[in-house]
């Protein structure tokens, strides 16, 4: 396996590139079992959000293990999925909560253009085996990424204890935090639900004279 990495713009910088994708191609060249997302969308978070352009930071652990349901963006499902939410169904159950507007795509593309950087700590996973690549050698891509973004305050949203753990490495003091338990059918009643993170990441975002983001539906979705 050879991954494409023509699209990733700044973030091909990162020294991940140079050090450690080989390792790690060739841990997925010798796995045997089908690997989501497809190989075309595995950096689909970096290719959509740019360092620059990121204003919110979504950690998520790694991709759904389901076939057709993993896209690259953490949390984001196919539109044509057709499958349970899961985890997203309670986001969005959250959203509608928080800012009374329901969405009805499952594709959160347009989060990502509008700069919220949905990744993933490990950005595969084999057909059936939860976790299955959290130790094939992702972690220093990740470790780098955050530092790329502790240049200047962004929002994160810290959804359960391995993000929260992750995300205590960035250590810009402006940064607005928002931690809660995971958004999981096994947790969110623990806190992730009543949290408001959709208001309270664009009242930040507005207080410093940026745009909030559109976390409804893309216009005609």
């Amino acid at each position: 396996m050879t991954l494409d990495l023509s699209r990733l713009g700044a973030w091909a910088d990162l020294p991940f590139f140079r050090a450690d994708l080989p390792a790690v191609e060739a841990r997925l060249t010798a796995e045997t079992d089908p690997v989501f997302p497809p190989e075309d969308r595995i950096f689909a978070a970096l290719e959509r959000t740019q360092p620059d352009a990121v204003k919110v930071l979504v950690l998520g652990q790694d991709p759904y293990h389901t076939p057709g349901k993993a896209d690259g963006l953490a949390f984001s499902i196919p539109a044509d999925f057709g499958g349970p939410l899961d985890s997203l169904g309670n986001i969005f159950k959250e959203l509608e909560a928080d800012l009374n507007e329901k969405r009805h795509t499952s594709d959160l593309s347009d989060w990502a253009d509008q700069g919220v950087l949905l990744l993933n700590t490990a950005l595969s996973v084999p057909q059936g085996r939860a976790h299955g690549h959290k130790a094939i050698g992702w972690t220093p891509l990740i470790h780098q990424i955050l530092a790329r973004l502790d240049d200047r305050p962004r929002a994160l949203l810290l959804w359960g204890k391995p993000a929260q753990k992750l995300g205590g490495r960035m250590t810009n003091p402006d940064h607005l935090r928002i931690e809660t338990p995971h958004p999981s059918p096994l947790s969110a009643y623990r806190g992730f639900f009543g949290s408001h993170p959709f208001s309270r990441v664009n009242a930040w975002l507005q207080a410093r004279g940026e745009t909030a983001i559109n976390w409804a539906n893309q216009e005609g979705s």
